[in-house]
């Protein structure tokens, strides 16, 4: 935009209709002065008009030290105070009435952003890499400038929390920018914003993990309205920004209800894509009807006890480990067998049970209510096929350890509950040795243990491993490597990612036993 577009545009909404005039800015230096010259060749044409000047500053990375003479940044959190001000202006308010609650406003929004990369101009390639590929930006703005510090990337909801720490600490002495009371009572308008290269996908799970970081805090800060999608970027810049607008509360000039009706306001804008009118549900949360009527096993008042309950915690952990480690290498081979996401899967449902054994939840003295944890678990946390299919074999794991006679889970009694579980998996798969997909390790290690009444885990262990390296010279008949190139899935000589999956976790448990 040329400095002749700001001076005519308030020129040309000059009709003889208007009142007034009051005019919403994202903070920056040129857009500032701009905007000011704007509003002092109004003073001078048009002196009958109001002319308001509104500059928004909502972002929270700078310090005050630093941006002492420069002031905070215009981001995305803009975006809502137009939003505010022209539903207002819609009503009929007069210039000043908008005017105070756009000052308002902007006096309660804050902004974070975070970029895997710069952003290069549209026909040009990027220039060279401001970022590892491990790493992630904080601090990002909208004109390409450098952030405020650079980190390992770490997971979405681990980034997420840090993000949210710069707009809500109160004890950041260089921000604390907003009045956050944290008294479990706070309430906020959320605003996920697209920085330009983002997914559709990307930033929903951003959502979630940002709505959850805030109703999970110490004092819950409740989140009224949620929008997600793409109204401040930085041209093709593979980042996000979080914003949130804290709401007023009693006794403030203006109701938490005033500014939510202001927000809902139908708008014609393209960039506007918010129509929900309600309150966001908590992502990863149940009522507490929900959770007192969620199944539970059924059976004997007596656990099944492991021979070793403290072996048998081991051996979990060390599987779960074992797949963790392991991620790299899936992720690897089903990049070249499959769609790529079979190593991130099986790392989430190996960390989801490595959380919740230490956060206490695993009883392991009671074979049947672990086993059907880790599918609950396995359930929520892991997606896709290869989710369901485990999801699936370990609740039929569990309900084959229920039905044993016996008050001790030995070798004959897992040997004869994952002899059920294979046999209710077959009721959800029509893939049978050999077809390259997990089930080819799977079945071959279950019957190799059960033919030794459990009495041989090596030896079935074997089995499952050779199985497995059979998948490099197998044509797939199921699963995702059943859509790929076959001459150069051959080629590759690499196993099924879901196969080395299950070998990993008979490696990890055997490791300890």
């Amino acid at each position: 935009m040329s400095h002749k577009h700001v001076v005519n545009d308030p020129q040309k909404l000059a009709v003889d209709s208007l009142v007034g005039l009051a005019l919403v800015v994202a903070a920056s230096t040129g857009d500032f002065l701009l905007f000011g010259l704007a509003k002092e060749q109004q003073a001078v044409t048009q002196p009958d008009r109001p002319f308001r000047l509104t500059v928004v500053g909502d972002d929270v990375a700078v310090p005050r030290s630093q941006g002492r003479l420069v002031g905070r940044r215009g981001l995305a959190g803009t975006v809502l105070v137009y939003k505010l001000a022209a539903a207002l202006a819609e009503t009929g308010a007069d210039i000043d009435e908008v005017y105070a609650l756009a000052e308002y406003a902007a006096t309660r929004v804050g902004t974070m952003g975070a970029g895997l990369e710069h952003c290069h101009v549209p026909g040009t390639g990027p220039a060279e890499a401001h970022l590892g590929p491990a790493e992630v930006e904080l601090g990002m703005g909208i004109h390409n400038e450098s952030g405020i510090a650079k980190i390992s990337l770490p997971s979405s909801a681990e980034l997420v929390e840090k993000m949210l720490a710069y707009i809500i600490d109160t004890t950041d002495k260089e921000r604390a920018f907003l009045p956050y009371q944290h008294d479990g009572k706070d309430e906020v308008i959320l605003l996920v914003n697209n920085l330009g290269g983002m997914s559709e996908l990307e930033l929903s799970s951003i959502a979630n993990d940002t709505v959850k970081a805030l109703e999970e805090q110490q004092s819950k800060i409740a989140v009224k309205r949620i929008m997600v999608g793409t109204v401040m970027t930085s041209l093709n810049l593979p980042g996000f920004s979080i914003t949130t607008l804290l709401l007023p509360r009693d006794g403030d000039k203006y109701s938490s209800s005033q500014i939510l009706q202001f927000f809902d306001a139908p708008a014609s804008a393209p960039g506007w894509r918010f129509t929900s009118q309600g309150e966001p549900g908590i992502p990863g949360t149940t009522s507490s009807s929900a959770s007192s009527s969620a199944p539970a096993i059924q059976g004997g008042s007596t656990p099944l006890a492991p021979t070793d309950a403290a072996l048998f915690e081991k051996a979990v952990v060390s599987a779960c480990e074992a797949l963790v480690q392991a991620e790299p290498e899936i992720t690897r081979f089903d990049t070249i067998a499959g769609d790529g996401d079979a190593g991130l899967t099986l790392k989430a449902g190996a960390e989801g049970i490595l959380a919740m054994i230490r956060a206490g939840k695993l009883n392991p003295n009671d074979t049947v209510a672990s086993v059907f944890e880790f599918a609950k678990v396995v359930e929520e946390v892991m997606g896709g096929t290869s989710g369901a299919l485990y999801s699936i074999w370990s609740n039929a794991l569990a309900a084959g350890l229920a039905r044993a006679s016996a008050s001790t889970a030995t070798p004959a009694v897992w040997a004869s509950a994952l002899d059920h579980a294979l046999s209710v998996l077959y009721n959800y798969t029509a893939a049978r040795r050999p077809s390259r997909t997990l089930i080819d390790p799977l079945a071959a290690f279950t019957e190799s243990f059960g033919s030794s009444r459990g009495a041989d885990f090596n030896a079935a262990v074997a089995e499952a491993e050779k199985a497995c390296e059979e998948t490099k010279d197998l044509v797939a008949q199921a699963g995702r490597a059943a859509y790929v190139d076959r001459e150069g899935l051959q080629n590759a000589q690499v196993p099924d990612p879901g196969a080395y999956g299950v070998v990993t976790i008979l490696k990890g448990i055997q490791a300890v036993l």
